[in-house]
């Protein structure tokens, strides 16, 4: 039976077959029994590569973190994760200067050089609450960049090219119409990460949605 370690858009834990592109990290997650038993252990999410330098994990191991998996990218920042610094140094350097141009104006005026622990702070406050419950926030359809998930009729909906995708763990499905402009969706991916996707930040996208 597979393990409880495929995340959704809405960063909620699944058990499926299908692995994804990204590991990812929240802490020790998982009991000795191999069952998770909190949503997360501290405030750094991390997305990681599938294979970093030859790396061999037993997954779910004792006293180890708990591995995760995303479809892509896009799914891991709806999530809530950011790159890795160690197993993705350049796209962390990437990420990290995309964000923090794009949300100067979250920081204290006394940070010259925010640290990655204080994204990570703001970011835990747009993704989930005590308890795991996901943070959302609502926006008229037009406003949404590229790489966005929103939510309709309790789906999750990739934001790309002009069309939404609808998601599911194996892939997206065919592109449909936005909505009307003026429609107003609940946003899935946090508030912070959308803003910096407007400034021309995209994250990589499963190739089932023609990326």
């Amino acid at each position: 039976m597979p393990l409880q370690n495929r995340i959704d858009p809405f960063g909620d834990f699944h058990a499926v077959d299908t692995r994804g592109g990204y590991m990812g990290n929240r802490g020790i997650l998982h009991d000795e029994q191999k069952k998770i038993i909190a949503p997360w252990r501290g405030k750094a999410w991390v997305t990681c590569l599938l294979g970093f330098k030859g790396i061999k994990r037993e997954v779910f191991s004792k006293n180890s973190y708990s591995e995760l998996f995303f479809l892509d990218e896009a799914t891991a920042f709806s999530a809530g994760h950011r790159p890795c610094n160690y197993c993705q140094r350049d796209r962390f350097k990437a990420f990290k200067s995309a964000w923090l141009a794009a949300n100067h104006n979250l920081l204290p005026s006394t940070e010259a050089d925010p640290s990655i622990t204080l994204i990570d702070q703001i970011l835990h406050t747009e993704r989930a609450v005590r308890g795991g419950a996901k943070v959302k926030f609502t926006e008229q359809i037009q406003n949404i960049p590229d790489g966005t998930f929103v939510e309709i009729n309790g789906a999750a909906f990739l934001v790309s090219r002009n069309a939404l995708f609808a998601w599911s763990f194996a892939g997206y499905a065919r592109p449909v119409a936005l909505p009307d402009v003026g429609t107003v969706v609940q946003v899935l991916t946090p508030k912070s990460i959308v803003s910096m996707f407007r400034q021309g930040f995209l994250p990589q996208i499963h190739n089932t949605a023609g990326v």
